[in-house]
C-alpha cells in the first residue's frame, strides 16, 4: 500500500508541477525514486516533525501542494498544534501522510500504536480524512489527493497488503461513498483501512452471508448513502484499527443518529461497533497478534 501510494504520488508529480513532499527523516528505499527525479520538489526535514508541518504550509502560501510523510503519530499527533492553526485554520494545500496505521508498526511499541489518530483528525474544520484499504484504494487516493485543494490526511498500512481485487487502475474515490467488496444480506460490515481484508477473510470462513463494504473517507458521508445502508440492512457492524472513542464507527453512529433525529430516516439501524478499548496494549508484536489481542474480530453474530 505505501510502495503504491509512493509511485502513484512519483507519477503525478511528473504531471503536477506544485506537488512537492517533505519527509521526517525515512522512507528510504521508499522515497528514493521521488527524490531523484524531483530534487527541487523534495526535502528531508529531520526528526523535527512540527517544523515539517510548519515548512509544508509555508511551501502551500507559495502556491505548492504539499505532502508530509513520516510514521504513525509522528506527523499527526506529536503535531496537533500545528496541524490545527497552521494548516486546518488557513485551509493549506497540505496532505499528512502517516504510514504504519493501527499496529503496523507492533513491535516497536506503544509509541509506535497509532489507535488515536481517526479521532483527532477527523475533529478539526476543514480536514478530509482518508484510509485506503488496499493497495488500489492507495493508488485512488493520491490521485485524488493531487487534485484535492486543502488539508488532507492518508492514512496508510506499511506494506505488503494483498490487493482485495484485482487491481482497479481506474478506481477513483469520492468523499461520502463507499465501495462495495462483497454482497450479502441482513447485516453489512463498514471498514476502514487495512483491516478490512481481515474482514473479508473472517466471512469467508464462517460463511455468513453479509455484505462488506470499505469506507476509504471518514466522515462527510453522503445522505442518500446512509438511507439505503439504513433501509437495506437490519444490521450494520463498523471495524476499525482504531480506539473506539472517536473513531471510524463513531462517525457512523453520529451520522446515523444525527439523520434519524431530522427525520431523514425512517429507522436507525442496530449499530455494533468493533475497534480497540480505550486502552493501550502495553505489549509488542506483530500487526496480526496485537490485532487478535485487542480482539478486531467482527465475530457471528449481527448488530
Amino acid at each position: 500500500m505505501r510502495t503504491n501510494f509512493v509511485k502513484s504520488l512519483c507519477e503525478l508529480a511528473a504531471k503536477h508541477d506544485d506537488i512537492f513532499l517533505i519527509c521526517g527523516d525515512l522512507g528510504y528505499s521508499v522515497l528514493e525514486t521521488f527524490a531523484e527525479s524531483f530534487p527541487d520538489r523534495y526535502l528531508n526535514a529531520g526528526i523535527a516533525e512540527q517544523n515539517m508541518t510548519q515548512v509544508a504550509a509555508g511551501l502551500s502560501r507559495e502556491g505548492y501542494n504539499v505532502f508530509t510523510y513520516s510514521i504513525g503519530n509522528f506527523p499527526t499527533l506529536r503535531c496537533m498544534e500545528q496541524i490545527r492553526y497552521d494548516v486546518c485554520y488557513h485551509e493549506a494545500n497540505v496532505k499528512i501522510v502517516s504510514v504504519g496505521a493501527g499496529y503496523a508498526y507492533g513491535p516497536q511499541g506503544v509509541s509506535h500504536h497509532t489507535t488515536e489518530d481517526i479521532a483527532m483528525l477527523r475533529s478539526l474544520p476543514n480536514m478530509l480524512v482518508c484510509s485506503p484499504a488496499d493497495p488500489a484504494e492507495a493508488q485512488a487516493a493520491a490521485r485524488f489527493m493531487a487534485n484535492h485543494r486543502g488539508p488532507g490526511y492518508v492514512r496508510l498500512n506499511k506494506a505488503g497488503e494483498p490487493p482485495l481485487r484485482p487491481i482497479e487502475q481506474s478506481l477513483k474515490l469520492r468523499p461520502g461513498r463507499f465501495r462495495q467488496l462483497r454482497k450479502g444480506n441482513g447485516t453489512a460490515v463498514l471498514a476502514t483501512g487495512a483491516i478490512v481484508g481481515d474482514a473479508l477473510s473472517e466471512l469467508d470462513k464462517s460463511g455468513d452471508d453479509w455484505s462488506v463494504y470499505s469506507a476509504p473517507f471518514i466522515g462527510k458521508y453522503e445522505t442518500d448513502v446512509l438511507r439505503m445502508l439504513a433501509e437495506q440492512y437490519e444490521s450494520i457492524i463498523t471495524l476499525e484499527e482504531h480506539q473506539l472513542s472517536g473513531g471510524f464507527g463513531s462517525s457512523l453512529v453520529e451520522e446515523f443518529s444525527d439523520l434519524y433525529a431530522k427525520g431523514l430516516l425512517t429507522r436507525m439501524p442496530r449499530i455494533k461497533r468493533v475497534g480497540i478499548a480505550d486502552r493501550f496494549i502495553g505489549v509488542s508484536g506483530t500487526q496480526e497478534y496485537l490485532r487478535k489481542v485487542a480482539g478486531l474480530t467482527i465475530g457471528s453474530e449481527p448488530a
